[in-house]
């Protein structure tokens, strides 16, 4: 630097330099134009020497600049050719800020215009509609064998038209869980499907349970999983309180028999029973036959018919290695099974006789037909519907006897199989109640129930079903709607799967008052009844067999000649 000031300094060097060279210097400098190639861009200058200012200065008129911080004496000749550039820069983002500013500016006199425009009265212009939310699906287990395919009966549901429902469904033995305070219940599944191994983990936010949660037969207990439900805060059909108390058939019957004390024997008319705590306290009873029942028997499992003294003494030894509690009941000679179940508010009555002779409805060969729903089978199942807080799928299962009487002997709750031939019917009442519990457990919105089957002015029946084999069997058969009547009737004309009209009957009673008119039934009906009236006369057991096999033989005749 001090070498070029003394260079500068000296008048034989600043003779020599071109006319004007310094005077560019102290001009605003123009447009920047690229340096030829080989030739340095940067050029050091210095102030203007004493031989410069002597030089006449060339006129230049003015011209108007724009506002711009001064250049630098000591600049070189890129870094004025980079001045433009950062001008522009500038420029740029100021232009970016006023358009800010003038955008903000605008959205303000538009929310004052609108609040000018609520304060008046007037319609302002619509605002742009939110972005719609998405809504994670709530998680429903379905804890059923593999054969139902729930996922496809809630497809296509929501919950309030906002939520919708995913499917897990698994079977107990597939299920392993946790569950804490804060987080609540975690679901570890572990499902083979199509012979694949899949794995999943989830929160559930409802459940359905369709399985037995307890059997005597070993690694079937599955009572822990419904605690940690419990545990785990998880809503449920029917409520896990009510599930769990199912664990025990003794336990049911106890509640029972407050309806019993409480409606009484005519209208509640519960058959009698005994508990024993274990095999010391089994005392032969004075009547036989009897029905004993170990532990929790259900389904038609764990329960034995005694004939004697003997028999009883043999069973009290079995009872005694099980090492579980046992019931004894007196032995009703049925003439068909009554059983009327009730999901939410659709009521559906069914009668099952037994072909094989099997002393169990549900065993063997049966035939299942729909009944009509009467005010005393409302009744039952509505006042077995109170147990426990509440069950939303039930069924009452009863007895008629050869004397005429009825015998109510079982509760079933959401575990119940569906029998009928309208399966799909009542698997959708399932789903429309599960749908409706979950809106109002996991929203807090109520939706009114479907109503029940409504009342027709004239009873419908269907071709009985013969059902062949146990109770798995029995429990597949589809279901149907409740219309027919077990009621004394001549057989109709008409086929089988043809509705019909009731038809007059003559007056009877005291002083010829009309009695109340009983709908005539068809072939499949007259098929039951005749085992009823055939019955009537007889003395023997073995007359009363010849008779019903001799009534079934014409009844199908008649059946199956159309």
């Amino acid at each position: 630097m001090n070498y070029l000031r003394r260079r500068l300094s000296d008048s034989s060097f600043v003779a020599n330099l071109p006319n004007g060279y310094m005077m560019d210097l102290q001009r605003p400098s123009p447009s920047p134009t690229p340096s030829p190639p080989g030739r340095p861009t940067s050029s050091t200058s210095s102030p203007a020497s004493p031989a410069t200012e002597r030089r006449p200065q060339p006129s230049v008129s003015p011209q108007p600049q724009a506002p711009g911080p001064a250049p630098s004496p000591f600049s070189s000749t890129s870094s004025s050719s980079s001045a433009p550039a950062g001008g522009g820069f500038l420029s740029s983002f100021s232009s970016v800020v006023k358009t800010a500013q003038l955008a903000s500016a605008v959205q303000a006199k538009a929310a004052q215009a609108a609040q000018a425009a609520q304060a008046d009265g007037t319609p302002s212009a619509p605002l742009p509609l939110p972005k719609p939310v998405i809504r994670k699906p709530k998680v429903l287990l379905v804890i059923d064998d593999p054969h139902t395919d729930w996922a496809k009966y809630f497809r296509g549901r929501k919950l309030n038209g906002e939520y919708e429902i995913r499917v897990e469904q698994a079977e107990f033995t597939e299920i392993n869980l946790a569950s804490y305070v804060s987080s609540g219940c975690m679901i570890d599944m572990q499902v083979t499907r199509g012979g694949t191994k899949v794995v999943r983990t989830f929160k559930p936010d409802f459940v359905l349970i369709r399985q037995h949660t307890y059997s005597m037969t070993p690694g079937e207990d599955f009572r822990s999983l419904v605690i940690g439900l419990q545990f785990g805060g998880v809503a449920s059909v029917n409520s896990l309180l009510s599930i769990y108390n199912f664990c025990s058939k003794p336990w049911v019957f106890s509640q029972m028999i407050k309806l019993y004390h409480n409606l009484g024997p005519e209208k509640f008319p519960l058959n009698e029973q005994t508990f024993y705590p274990n095999h010391s306290q089994m005392q032969p009873t004075p009547t036989f036959p009897v029905v004993v029942k170990m532990g929790h028997a259900h389904a038609g499992v764990g329960k034995i018919k005694v004939e004697n003294q003997d028999d009883y003494q043999d069973i009290t030894s079995v009872v005694a290695l099980a090492k579980t509690y046992a019931t004894s009941e007196p032995y009703i000679a049925s003439k068909y099974d009554i059983r009327i179940q009730k999901i939410g508010n659709n009521y559906k009555a069914y009668m099952r006789t037994s072909i094989s002779g099997n002393w169990k409805a549900n065993t063997g060969s049966a035939m299942l037909e729909q009944i009509a729903m009467t005010d005393r089978y409302r009744l039952w199942v509505d006042s077995c519907s109170d147990m426990f807080g509440g069950l939303d799928v039930c069924a009452v299962k009863a007895v008629h006897g050869k004397d005429g009487n009825d015998y109510i002997i079982e509760v079933m709750d959401s575990s119940m199989p569906l029998i009928g031939e309208h399966v799909e019917e009542d698997k959708q009442l399932i789903t429309d109640l599960v749908v409706n519990k979950m809106t109002s457990v996991l929203l807090g919105i109520t939706s009114p129930q479907p109503t029940s089957t409504k009342p027709q002015s004239g009873p419908q029946t269907t071709q009985p079903r013969r059902v062949t084999g146990g109770p798995r069997s029995a429990a597949g058969s589809p279901s149907q709607s409740a219309q027919a009547s077990p009621q004394r009737a001549r057989s109709a004309s008409t086929s089988p799967s043809q509705a019909f009209q009731p038809g007059p009957i003559p007056a009877s009673g005291p002083g010829g008052a009309s009695q109340k008119q009983p709908p005539q039934l068809n072939k499949s009906q007259s098929l039951t009844n005749t085992f009823t009236e055939s019955l009537r006369g007889v003395t023997t057991d073995d007359e009363a067999k010849a008779e019903t096999i001799r009534s079934l033989r014409q009844s199908f005749a008649s059946l199956f000649s159309d």
